[in-house]
């Protein structure tokens, strides 16, 4: 798949806006992308006529390796999160395989990510709109949330906040999951893989 290497890239946290969200687990793509917001010194701002809040920057040591990004808040609620980024990628000219999905993940241990291209929505409906907009062809951060305890329906784990124990290491899992899209962006799917994939 080849892709314009100056194109930028659009990085997506997925969650649902509103504050009463602002600390569920399938908010941890909104969580990461407002560290990577700070780590490139931007404020998120509603994006014209978009559904979405973005901040534009770039990533990387000045030079060829830098970056340029922009960084994407849907505010359409998780299952329609595929508008607003289908808007963003037609509006600043980004190819399918430079946008990169932040999200949550059932399947995967607390903390542990999995990188990956392409691929299925595993039941999740953020990606589920994605891909529906414009096809399967993108990148995902899978952060991992494990299932849910005992009988529990997803729907009420996921809408949930991070529990007093696990908030202990969520900073640390956070800042590892922003270091891995940077990874990703700057270094290529491969070593991004072989760095982080747990």
């Amino acid at each position: 798949m080849t892709t314009d290497a100056a194109a930028p890239w659009l990085i997506v946290g997925l969650g649902n806006p509103g504050p009463e969200y602002a600390g569920n687990r399938h908010n941890v793509g909104f969580m990461v992308a407002d560290l990577l917001a700070e780590r490139i010194g931007g404020r998120f701002k509603r994006a014209g006529k978009a559904q979405a809040q973005v901040v534009e920057g770039r990533i990387g040591p000045p030079g060829p390796l830098s970056r340029r990004v922009v960084l994407a808040k849907p505010m359409s609620y998780m299952n329609l999160s595929g508008g607003p980024v289908n808007g963003l990628r037609d509006f600043y000219k980004v190819p399918v395989a430079h946008v990169v999905a932040i999200h949550d993940e059932l399947d995967i241990d607390y903390g542990m990510l999995r990188l990956k291209l392409g691929g299925g929505d595993n039941g999740h409906n953020g990606l589920k709109s994605m891909t529906k907009a414009f096809g399967p062809d993108y990148h995902r951060v899978r952060f991992g949330i494990g299932r849910p305890p005992g009988r529990m329906p997803v729907a009420d784990f996921v809408l949930r906040d991070f529990s007093s124990a696990e908030r202990k290491e969520l900073d640390y899992f956070v800042d590892r999951a922003a270091d891995a899209v940077e990874c990703l962006v700057i270094d290529g799917l491969e070593r991004a893989q072989s760095t982080y994939n747990s």
